[in-house]
């Protein structure tokens, strides 16, 4: 009857035994342990050229952040002229608006925070439309400047343009003949003895109990009298000649 070997477990391993050294100690695999029997550190690998190119990248963000901060972050609301006020006239809500700019250092503007409370004062200079509105450009001098005086002048509604004055607009005064043909109501000269140019500074369109509407008109001293005079008679007309100064 024969034997049969043992059943196998598993594998079995078996070290190598060490070889001794002609000094009398163990020569094996290399102890990948260092002193106090610490596992030595992986040497570290330094790489130049990765190193230059994260900081040629953080540069770059830093850079395209600043030029996104000038782009967008220095854009503000401002007052913006949108049509054109003559110097001494009283500026409307329809004559400013607001904007979005980038403004540049040392430029003095009026915030668009303040849009309501620019409309109603006078401009001190001629306003172009499309510039921004700044400080000085406004004056608390009512009309009239310096040079003019104005008049109060009553015409018939049928009179005024289909349509219609504005502050700024340029216009002749001039007399009309009377029922029989003469300038006045009498045979006298009339007050007015050639035409005046004038600029309108107000208009009042709602008709007094006479049937007549109000044009404020800004004219040189020395036709102040001869234009009111004019005006008293009833006797008058306005001819445009140009449109907002």
């Amino acid at each position: 009857m024969s034997r049969q070997p043992p059943a196998s477990i598993g594998t079995a391993y078996f070290p190598e035994a060490d070889i001794p050294s002609s000094n009398g100690q163990a020569v094996g695999h290399p102890s990948s342990e260092g002193p106090a029997g610490r596992l030595r550190g992986l040497p570290r690998r330094r790489r130049p050229a990765m190193i230059a190119l994260a900081v040629a990248m953080a540069g770059a963000g830093v850079l395209a952040s600043a030029a996104v901060y000038e782009r967008t972050d220095r854009l503000v609301p401002v007052v913006v002229v949108t049509a054109g006020v003559p110097a001494g006239a009283v500026i409307s809500a329809a004559d400013i608006t607001t904007a979005d700019v980038s403004v540049p250092s040392g430029v003095h503007v009026i915030p668009g925070s303040q849009l309501g409370q620019v409309g109603g004062q006078t401009a001190a200079v001629a306003l172009t439309p499309g510039t921004l509105l700044a400080p000085a450009d406004l004056t608390r001098a009512q009309p009239p400047g310096p040079g003019q005086v104005l008049v109060a002048v009553p015409v018939k509604p049928e009179s005024l343009p289909a349509s219609g004055l504005e502050p700024g607009d340029q216009v002749l005064v001039v007399g009309t003949p009377g029922d029989q043909g003469q300038s006045g109501n009498s045979g006298q000269a009339a007050p007015l003895q050639s035409p005046v140019a004038a600029i309108v500074e107000a208009v009042n369109t709602v008709t007094d109990q006479d049937g007549f509407d109000v044009v404020d008109l800004l004219v040189p001293p020395s036709a102040g009298v001869s234009v009111a005079a004019q005006a008293s008679t009833g006797q008058i007309a306005l001819i445009v000649t140009k449109r907002g100064g």
